[in-house]
């Protein structure tokens, strides 16, 4: 059974005391290619992600923002640098099922029901299964209760998304990592899985690193956002939102979040 938390506004840590981080970023640097035909994805890239924190990424479309997610995921190769995921490296972390990764296309495997699709991590590795969230239950979190036995083509593009954050949290990861999940969706469809994925982080604790293309899609769900600027990809701003949780989609016609996302979008002409 998933263990519950109720996230509230961050409160100033106690004199001495520091936030415990699930990700620590220094000086990270990321090029492709060969010598002489060299490009620098990321430059001298530092910043840290408390644990239980919701931090969303933006920045100009090839600023890095996806390959610095994937550094964190252990999909990328590390030119020059560090990240460390709860202390260990990326590697480690993911043998250790510290984290699990959410893309912008739900990935099912068509022939299986929702119920399999959740349960796949279950049939993948040597780990301990007993420790794992109760698939049901993850089905009822994601608002899927009745559709178990139902078929991805049978499944409207939110509702399989859904299922693949549940797939993604079937293993109690520590960091979800989400790469544009909900950038194909049609508006209200997005309005209504960013309001059950603040729920979901809410009930879990689980931090999260999410990356998007919406400027208010990033003030609404985050905590902190991370802007990074292009050309090569680093830190323009890691800046702290402060609008107070629970959130409802109706905070987005006040005064205090059309100030961030005014300020969001200025920063983000500067970093084209």
């Amino acid at each position: 059974m998933m263990s519950a938390a109720t996230i509230k506004q961050p409160q100033p840590l106690p004199v001495g005391e520091t936030a415990r981080l699930a990700v620590s970023i220094r000086d990270l640097d990321i090029r492709f290619g060969d010598k002489g035909n060299e490009f620098t994805a990321l430059s001298k890239v530092s910043v840290d992600i408390p644990e239980g924190s919701f931090v969303t990424m933006l920045g100009p479309s090839g600023c890095g923002k996806s390959t610095l997610l994937r550094c964190i995921a252990d999909l990328v190769h590390i030119s020059d640098g560090s990240v460390s995921v709860f202390g260990r490296p990326p590697r480690q972390a993911r043998e250790g099922r510290d984290f699990a990764f959410v893309f912008q296309e739900a990935t099912l495997l068509p022939w299986r029901s929702v119920l399999d699709n959740v349960c796949l991590p279950l049939e993948v590795g040597r780990h301990d299964k007993s420790s794992y969230a109760d698939p049901m239950k993850l089905l009822a979190l994601v608002g899927l209760n009745g559709r178990e036995n139902a078929l991805p083509h049978e499944l409207s593009g939110g509702m399989r998304q859904r299922v693949a954050i549940a797939r993604a949290l079937v293993t109690k990861p520590r960091i979800l990592l989400m790469d544009e999940p909900f950038g194909a969706l049609d508006e209200i469809t997005r309005d209504k899985l960013n309001e059950e994925l603040l729920r979901i982080w809410r009930e879990t604790g689980t931090t999260i690193v999410f990356v998007t293309h919406s400027i208010p899609e990033a003030v609404f769900l985050g905590e902190h956002v991370l802007m990074l600027q292009a050309h090569p990809g680093r830190v323009k701003e890691f800046m702290k939102v402060d609008l107070p949780y629970p959130r409802a989609l109706a905070m987005r016609d006040t005064v205090d979040f059309i100030k961030v996302t005014a300020h969001l979008r200025a920063l983000l002409e500067e970093c084209i």
